[in-house]
Order: C-alpha cells, then structure tokens, then sequence
C-alpha cells in the first residue's frame, strides 16, 4: 500500500521535501498555514549561492563588537529589550564562530552547498521554471583597498579549498559591468558559479505546481495541532483531520514552537530581515545582483523592481516592524544608484531559522518514529531548500542519501 506523508511548512524547503517524497511514491500532503511560498522563502536576496560554503558567523574582533554594539549599522541591528532572552543563542553562536570550530563547521556544510545549482536545476527544469532563473552569477564592490584585497584573498581560498570560481575586478571593471553605479569603489568580486532568481516566490509556486502535478496536495492546516494518532500522525486541516505515517517539519522559524509541544528544545533563534521593491529613475539598468560589501546592503534586480535587502536584526520573532535598516539602506543606496519612488505599500519583513553552529537540521527525530526535521537554514533557505528535500527523502524512504547529512543530525542538540 502507499504509505502517506504530511510536509507541515511549504517554503521553498517543505515544498522541495514534498516534491521528492512524491517522486519516490509517497502520497504527500503539503500543508501551512498561509499560501505556498509566502513567509521567510519571499524575502530574500534572490541567490542560490554555490559560493556560499562558508557560513555566516558571529564577529570575534573586540573592535568590531564594539561598533555593533552602536547599533547604527545596515548589516546588524538589535532591540535591546529582546537580547536578554537571546543571550544563550549568541553566545554559543559567538564561540562556534571562532575560527577553528568555523573551519571545522565549513568543511561540514559545504557538500550542502556544492549541490545547491544542480538540485535547483533538476527542478527548475521540471517545474519549466528556466524563465525566472539568471546564471551570470553576483557582485560585491568595494569602497577600500583593504576589503578589496581581503575579500579577494578569501576568494582565492575558497577557490583552492572548494573549487569556487570568481573574477577580480578593478574600478573600471565594475563600470564596465555597472555603468549606472556612482561611487568611489576601488574594485569588486564577482562570483561566477552562483544562479540569481527573478521572482524567489514565483520560483516556490512554480515548484508547487509540478509537486501538484505529480499528484500531491496542497491544504491549509495548524502545525499546532500535530499529534499521534496511535502508530499515525495527524493534523487539523481546513478539510478536516488527516493521518500519515510521517510528519515532516518543515517550519523555519517556527519550528523552535513546533518542537517544543513534542518535547525538543532546540536552540534556535532568528535573524529578522527586510525588503523593498523600488523603480529605477532615468532608464537606469542594474545588471547584476549587487552587494555593497563595506555597507551591508544588497540591490537586487527582479521582476517587481530592484529588491534593496538588509543585513540581520536581533528581534523576537513577533515583535512589531523596525525598519530602520532599511532606511538606512536606502539614504546611501540612493547615492550609489537612482533609485525611484517605492513600489511596496510597507517594507517586507521576516524571519530566518537560525542554529549557534550554523548548519541546518536534517534528519530523523531522535524520540519519535515517523517524525522528521528539516529547518534552520539560516540565510541559505533558498540555496539548500532542494538538497535538503531530496536528501531527507532518500533517508526516509531508505535510500543511501547522495549527501552525507550525518553533520545536520537532530540529535546534536537533543541526545
């Protein structure tokens, strides 16, 4: 008989899962709360970054902590009232960042990421999604000599360690490639091997559509209300209860909920992020997926407008809107290119999954048959939301998973 599966969480991760346990002859029900697509997968930079090997870590240098500490940056901002209850999470994220447990972490998470483009583009290509997809890669441009020269070192690394390939470019390299960008960048960094996305929520609905396609479902439902039904699991939906005999999560940010009522406690936090669409003035035209690397903002050109994003707050989850890095975003990101007026009524805000050693959670749960976890992927949602969906279904459909997820256990954090 065919055995069912509810996917709880239909980002780009849940969404991928689904398709992959369709494909190996599950009968899948993809459920969320909301539509597909529509939560943390709709805000991003738009990337799926093959570069990315390295995670995201937490500053060591006291000199750069103190300037955080400010709290007049882009690229980070905090709300003092939240940090007390977030204290745990930063220091164990703070000591995994130092650099002999970083290295140790990078050489773990980069399999993930070496199969970023090619998991995407089996999808991409099923769901004849190819029209939302550029692969010319991304940018950073650099206003000093000394992050040029850093970032061009670290780029020769990853290049020798991981086979990254990128391009060096001078100042008149960037105008070639950017004519429309002012400023006094002495140079930028483009990374060759990356795919950008036009429309990251379209990218998901078309990746529902070809999951509905091969047969899955789509309901809404409350993750909340999953529980055993003797050997099943069941959840509420909007057309009543429904049992299968697995039950994946697949809740981002709110999995740290999700899993508490099961008895986990895993030391997830968030990084809140922003976004919003603007109009290009005089015919300007932004070739490339751009970062601003000495400021901390991304400009981005898809479909809806370029997409300004901002770098991390430090927030509870359900606290009300501060977008205030996105206003600072935008004052200098105006002078580097004209931007026009606003296209989104209200700035876009999210939340990224987040774990203190920067790797995801993938795998079986260590108390309970049937259930499986597959979140905290942190800024690369989007980048590993298919390597993460083919590799768990392979686990639970007892297949040898083509990558060794062993480093992403559950178990880690819940022995």
């Amino acid at each position: 008989m065919t055995k069912n599966a509810i996917v709880l969480g239909a980002g780009i991760v849940g969404v991928s899962t689904a398709i992959h346990l369709q494909r190996r002859g599950r009968q899948v029900t993809l459920i969320d709360r909301k539509a597909p697509g529509k939560e943390t997968s709709f805000g991003n930079a738009g990337l799926i970054q093959r570069e990315g090997v390295v995670p995201y870590g937490f500053p060591q240098q006291l000199g750069v902590l103190v300037r955080y500490a400010l709290n007049n940056r882009i690229d980070a901002h905090y709300h003092l009232k939240a940090l007390p209850g977030q204290l745990a999470f930063l220091a164990r994220y703070w000591w995994n960042s130092n650099a002999k447990r970083h290295e140790m972490i990078s050489r773990a998470y980069a399999p993930l990421i070496q199969h970023s483009i090619s998991e995407h583009n089996d999808l991409i290509e099923a769901s004849n999604a190819q029209n939302l997809i550029r692969k010319n890669g991304w940018m950073e441009i650099f206003r000093t000599a000394g992050k040029r020269d850093a970032e061009f070192a670290e780029a020769e690394r990853l290049r020798a360690e991981f086979g990254i390939s990128y391009e060096q470019l001078d100042a008149a390299g960037v105008a070639r490639l950017e004519p429309h960008i002012n400023g006094d960048f002495v140079g930028g960094l483009r990374w060759r091997d990356p795919w950008s996305v036009l429309d990251p929520h379209g990218l998901t609905m078309a990746y529902r559509a070809y999951f509905e396609s091969l047969g899955g479902r789509y309901l809404t439902g409350d993750a909340n209300s999953l529980g055993r039904s003797g050997a099943n699991w069941r959840v509420v939906t909007s057309e009543g209860s429904l049992d299968a005999e697995d039950a994946v999560l697949a809740l981002g940010p709110w999995a740290a909920v999700a899993t508490r009522r099961l008895g986990y406690a895993f030391p997830l936090g968030v990084k809140r992020g922003y976004h919003m669409h603007y109009a290009a003035e005089k015919n300007a035209t932004l070739n490339n997926w751009t970062l601003d690397a000495e400021r901390g903002y991304f400009l981005a050109p898809m479909n809806r407008g370029i997409r300004l994003t901002t770098g991390a707050e430090f927030a509870a989850m359900d606290a009300p809107k501060t977008p205030v890095q996105l206003d600072r975003a935008e004052k200098v990101a105006r002078t580097v290119f004209p931007l026009g007026e606003r296209l989104d009524p209200e700035p876009w805000m999210g939340a990224r999954p987040c774990t203190p050693d920067m790797m995801p959670i993938i795998g079986k749960a260590p108390r309970h048959d049937g259930l499986w976890f597959a979140f905290g992927h942190a800024h690369h949602g989007l980048t590993l939301g298919p390597v993460t969906g083919r590799a768990l279904a392979e686990v639970m459909t007892g297949e040898r998973p083509f990558v060794d997820i062993s480093a992403y256990s559950p178990q880690r954090f819940n022995p």
